[in-house]
């Protein structure tokens, strides 16, 4: 897509000199109150060399050239005074310092120093004398200056010929070379044009990134409003005014996703921030964040004494989104949470054993059952095996561990909004609902089933060998769906129950009824 004609255009960022028709821009100085322009003054040679003359007569003297004369001094009033006054100093002096004359050595040292000096200055001043004496020999003479200067003579090697003004004319530019200097004048400020205009361009550029990225954040900000998340104000910058009188309004706000009943740990750690540069793909900043995921294993020892394990499906969550990346952290802080309640109740199974590391819980469950919770990176690879009918196990082990958690987040709920202002005694308070005991109990309770259901099939084959008919009805579990949610809610003493029925010759015999 081409771009718009006033981005195209460039502009020079060095000062102009010279306007369109190749004249000079004068200097503005200044602008009066009536609107008159005041610009430089153009500096005349022939008015800097007079003032520059002017200068010698007023600083050394209108008889300075009569000072010299072929290089050597003149014995004139001013020389002999100045004679008479460097004997009363040096008579002076001498008396000073108790008659002590200079050395050789001395001497020699202070002439080195002040003759190249003094021949130096007498360069320079028979150059201003021979100037001045041809000037004046070019115009008529003036009985003033005459005057000053009688002795005046210009030198042997200096011309007397009268200095005149000589016009010359620039000879017309080769119509080549002009061509060629356009095409470099054109060329210089087009590339100076293209730089300052890539350099607005640029500006540009980033304000309306910074304008998209001020409209991102508030649409971001809102769609998690809009998803009931939570918000609080985030605490001051470092290096902000906090005494009497400064203005502590929060100018942010944090998003808080863990669970309301959490531990103070894991509430501290579910903070997130919404991203001030383009660094996030979702548009959030997680400050504590670990990246960790919640894995069930089921390790169960087959007919062959060959153990075959099962692990849990991860879920997969979309985090382009703001919402979708809150609800990954918040799985994550969750099961971390569950872990750590799974830590503290291993060491106390009364019917299991378990082994506790960092990041790893490992339980003999039951008779060749062996149950395992990991904390693994969130991109660890999950292998796949395929027709694993325990996944479904460790899926509905996972997934009761939230239910317990949040049982228990219920109860503590329910301790902290009691009545107020009533003593309770120490047999009023009971301890939360355990998290682990429940799942160790589940699966003990399978595989007690299992056994006895293998006993009593072998018992029925054994009756049908013989000629005896016999059948066999196994219900482990009596209660419906709702009934074994409704069993989370209540006291933990509550258990759940089986039926198994044989009929043996046609006649029903009951074996096992609430297991």
């Amino acid at each position: 897509m081409d771009e718009p004609s006033f981005k195209q255009i460039k502009l020079s960022l060095e000062r102009p000199y010279k306007d369109d028709n190749g004249a000079r821009i004068p200097v503005l100085w200044d602008i009066s109150p009536e609107g008159e322009h005041i610009y430089e003054k153009k500096e005349n040679p022939t008015k800097t060399l007079g003032d520059n003359l002017r200068r010698i007569f007023i600083e050394r003297g209108v008889d300075f050239f009569d000072w010299t004369k072929g290089h050597e001094l003149v014995d004139t009033p001013i020389a002999e005074d100045a004679d008479d006054a460097s004997d009363t100093s040096e008579t002076s002096e001498n008396d000073i310092l108790g008659g002590q004359a200079m050395n050789v050595e001395e001497l020699m040292k202070m002439r080195a120093e002040i003759i190249p000096q003094l021949f130096t200055s007498l360069g320079e001043i028979s150059l201003a004398r021979d100037l001045l004496a041809s000037l004046l020999s070019s115009s008529q003479p003036q009985p003033g200056v005459t005057s000053l200067l009688p002795s005046s003579q210009p030198q042997p090697g200096t011309s007397t010929a009268n200095l005149s003004a000589t016009v010359v004319t620039k000879p017309p530019p080769i119509e080549s070379v002009q061509a060629f200097n356009a095409q470099l004048t054109i060329g210089s400020k087009d590339e100076a044009l293209r730089k300052a205009t890539n350099v607005f361009k640029s500006a540009a550029d980033s304000m309306e990134r910074g304008r998209i990225k001020g409209e991102k954040y508030w649409v971001d900000a809102l769609k998690v409003r809009r998803a009931n998340w939570g918000l609080n104000p985030a605490p001051l910058p470092p290096g902000s005014a906090t005494g009497k009188g400064a203005d502590k309004t929060s100018k942010d706000f944090l998003i808080s996703y863990g669970l309301e009943e959490s531990p103070a740990l894991f509430r501290r750690q579910a903070v997130a921030r919404m991203a001030t540069d383009d660094t996030s793909a979702h548009g959030l900043v997680f400050l504590h964040r670990q990246h960790t995921r919640l894995r069930v294993s089921v390790s169960v020892v087959g007919a062959e004494g060959i153990p075959v394990t099962s692990q849990n499906a991860p879920i997969k969550v979309d985090t382009k989104s703001p919402e979708g990346a809150l609800k990954s952290a918040q799985q994550e802080v969750v099961e971390q949470e569950i872990f750590s309640l799974l830590v503290q109740e291993a060491g106390n199974l009364p019917t299991a054993s378990a082994r506790v590391s960092e990041r790893l819980i490992v339980i003999d469950a039951a008779h060749g059952t062996e149950l395992r919770f990991e904390l693994l990176d969130e991109d660890a690879p999950s292998p796949v095996i395929p027709n694993d009918l325990n996944r479904e196990t460790c899926n509905l082990i996972y997934f009761t561990l939230h239910a317990l958690l949040l049982r228990r987040h219920g109860f503590s709920q329910a301790q902290r909004l009691g009545p107020t202002g009533v003593i309770r005694g120490t047999k009023d308070i009971s301890s939360p609902p355990l998290v682990l005991q429940p799942v160790i109990d589940l699966l003990q309770y399978q595989v007690f089933c299992e056994r006895i259901q293998s006993e009593i099939e072998k018992m029925v084959t054994a009756l049908s060998v013989v000629g005896i008919p016999a059948s066999l009805r196994f219900d482990p579990i009596g209660e419906t769906g709702r009934q074994l949610v409704q069993l989370f809610e209540t006291s933990p003493g509550t258990s759940i129950g089986g039926e198994a029925v044989l009929r043996i010759d046609d006649r029903k015999m009951p074996l096992a009824k609430d297991l």
